[in-house]
This record gives structure tokens, C-alpha cells and sequence, in this order.
């Protein structure tokens, strides 16, 4: 169940809604008169979803590379990371 508080809160109880979103690692929905307006978030559990976003994304591309046949052999693969690792130290 989603935790919902006013915005009054974020004023008033700010270290409250800050230790909840860092010991559970969730947001904290804020209402507007009485209306979702904003999820609050600790910086860890934002870095966390977007990791698994960008992740997800790269997951995706793979996938649709593997669909339309845009493959590398594995000494292909090797290679252009030997490449890139070699540009890297230039």
C-alpha cells in the first residue's frame, strides 16, 4: 500500500518523510488539496529505478537486435571490445 501524505508534511515533517523514503526504500506519494501531486524518493532508491530502467533498455535493444538478425560473432565481439579498451588508454 503506497504511503500518501499532504504537502503540509514536507514542511512540517520533512525529517519524517525523509527517514521513511530512506529506511524503506519507497516513495512517499504528496497530495495537493487532495490530489496526487508529486513521489518523493530517497537518491538511492531514484539511482536504483533508473538503473533498472537503463538496464531494461539495453535489454530491449539486444532483444530487437537478436529479432532483425544483428548479430556479431563472439570473436567479432572480442574484438571491438579490445578495440574500444585501446582507444580508451590513448
Amino acid at each position: 500500500m503506497p504511503t500518501i501524505r499532504p504537502s503540509s508534511d514536507l514542511r512540517n515533517k520533512y525529517n519524517e518523510v525523509s527517514e521513511f523514503c530512506h529506511k524503506n526504500l519507497e516513495p512517499v506519494y504528496i497530495t495537493k488539496n487532495g490530489k496526487g501531486d508529486l513521489a518523493v524518493l530517497s537518491i538511492e532508491a531514484y539511482e536504483r529505478l533508473v538503473g533498472k530502467y537503463e538496464l531494461n533498455k539495453l535489454l530491449n535493444e539486444g532483444i530487437e537486435d537478436v529479432k532483425n538478425n544483428k548479430l556479431l560473432s563472439v570473436e567479432d565481439s572480442f574484438k571491438r571490445i579490445r578495440e574500444g579498451l585501446e582507444n580508451e588508454r590513448v
